[in-house]
């Protein structure tokens, strides 16, 4: 166990008293530990069928209509009546507390799409007939996990190159510098909609797309961090005793650069995740059908007379970036040593 005097108990301490921050930091890691198991949340598939004394499980193995007793050897449509009839007959069904997948049309809608909400649909459907919070549910997963991606590549690119820029100095740090100020120079979003116009863009390549710009972030505040300590005592005797440069770099030196890193992180996930929105809402970004609040936003606004869509795109949204910036605050506070305990 820490002692109590120790550093890292220090922080935490301050973390913990920012009671608005660890409130958020709660609320926003349950709902993304939920997410990540949307499946089982919002689905158009059984959880578990009991079916004549053999349980199938849907969401894992794909079955086919014959096995429930049916004419097709094709998959079962576990919402359709018949197949319905046909399990329940001999058998039974568990779902899940949403009986839509992101992609799941609801045919049996009361008025034409998009549909206000209802007992059905809670937060009722878009203009293709797909249940609105299945979409809200997977596409929160997908932003932030996207948002996590690439916060944690930017930051190994931004601390690597900052803190080499910072450690040698000299030629090496000149010529980065000028290299980042052409760099983040370029506009940005033009060369994301032309790269993104190029082929079909995905998760992935994204992310690749996303990371040519955003690891600039972290250099300024690591080079400082490596200008300002390469010449300090404890690293010079480092040197003296033999050591190298990379064992000076990242033994030493390094976990005083993190604390600026660590306090940056957060918004930069918030900022990765609005990206990714901003791109979706133009259309340069997920394959068409993702589920993704962007889309969702573009849907809202080729469809005002559905307001429940852009409200609940914008709320899903905005607790989002909330709960990310108030975790942040917390974070910064915590690494600030004029707080007091």
């Amino acid at each position: 166990m820490l002692r109590k005097d120790s550093l890292t108990t220090e922080r935490l301490l301050r973390f913990r008293r920012n009671k608005v921050g660890l409130v958020s930091a709660c609320v926003f890691g349950t709902l993304f530990f939920l997410s990540l198991f949307a499946e089982f949340l919002a689905n158009d598939k059984p959880l578990v069928i009991g079916y004549k004394g053999r349980i199938y499980t849907p969401i894992f193995v794909s079955y086919s209509e014959k096995e429930f007793g049916g004419d097709f050897d094709t998959n079962a449509d576990y919402r359709d009546p018949f197949v319905a009839d046909l399990i329940e007959k001999d058998g039974w069904m568990l779902w899940p507390p949403i009986r839509f997948h992101y992609s799941t049309i609801n045919y049996g809608l009361p008025s034409p799409a998009p549909s206000v909400p209802s007992k059905v649909n809670l937060l009722g459907t878009d203009d293709s007939g797909r249940d609105v919070l299945a979409r809200i549910i997977y596409g929160f997963r997908i932003s932030v996990l996207f948002g996590l991606s690439l916060t944690l590549i930017s930051s190994v690119v931004g601390v690597s190159v900052g803190a080499f820029m910072g450690y040698y100095g000299g030629k090496l740090d000149i010529l980065g510098q000028r290299f980042i100020e052409v760099w983040s120079s370029l506009p940005t979003l033009f060369i994301l909609i032309i790269l993104s116009s190029v082929t079909q863009p995905n998760f992935f390549w994204l992310l690749g797309i996303l990371l040519l710009f955003s690891w600039m972030g972290f250099v300024g505040v690591v080079r400082a961090e490596f200008l300002r300590a390469r010449n300090f005592e404890y690293v010079l005797a480092a040197k003296a005793m033999g050591l190298s440069d990379r064992q000076v770099i990242y033994r030493h030196v390094l976990p005083n650069a993190m604390v600026a890193t660590l306090t940056f992180m957060p918004f930069t996930l918030s900022g990765a995740i609005t990206s990714l929105t901003a791109l979706d809402f133009l259309g340069f970004g997920m394959p068409p059908g993702s589920p993704s609040l962007g889309e969702l936003l573009a849907q809202a606004k080729a469809n005002l007379h559905a307001p429940w869509l852009g409200l609940s795109a914008f709320f899903a949204l905005a607790l989002i970036l909330i709960l990310l910036v108030f975790v942040g605050e917390a974070v910064r506070d915590a690494f600030d040593p004029r707080k007091v305990v």
